[in-house]
């Protein structure tokens, strides 16, 4: 799953970027999530998620997101009130990819040095065929 910060705003500076990615984590551990990894950049955040029978993706990302956002405000972690993008996109990964996967996930800072964040959903999206839907 990944999700992006309101308005793709670069406010997960380095600073505060592994503070979130703990507590997103830890959250995840307290409400029976299985989160297998967590990282990001400066204006999202992907996560490996496995999820059980009795979860959705639409559930996960609501109690992930929505406590993350409450607890960097209740921080004041940003210079402004903090807010993820209302949306989020998630794609299933087979067992054999997996550890690419994370490999992926853990890499984001270098990965970043060298592709911008709209560069890589546009990849993605032609990649899988998807289109904007304009509102």
């Amino acid at each position: 799953m990944v999700f992006s910060t309101k308005n793709k705003m670069p406010v997960l500076h380095q600073k505060i970027r592994n503070l979130v990615f703990q507590h997103i984590q830890q959250n995840a551990e307290t409400k029976g999530i299985w989160l297998d990894s967590v990282n990001g950049h400066i204006d999202h955040v992907h996560c490996l998620i496995s999820l059980s029978k009795d979860q959705t993706i639409s559930k996960i990302a609501q109690l992930l997101k929505g406590e993350s956002s409450f607890w960097i405000n209740k921080n004041n972690l940003t210079d402004s009130k903090f807010a993820w993008q209302d949306d989020y996109w998630a794609i299933s990964v087979s067992e054999s990819h997996v550890k690419q996967t994370r490999a992926y996930i853990l890499n984001q800072e270098a990965h970043h040095r060298k592709t911008t964040y709209a560069e890589e959903v546009d990849k993605f999206m032609n990649k899988q065929g998807w289109q904007y839907i304009q509102q």
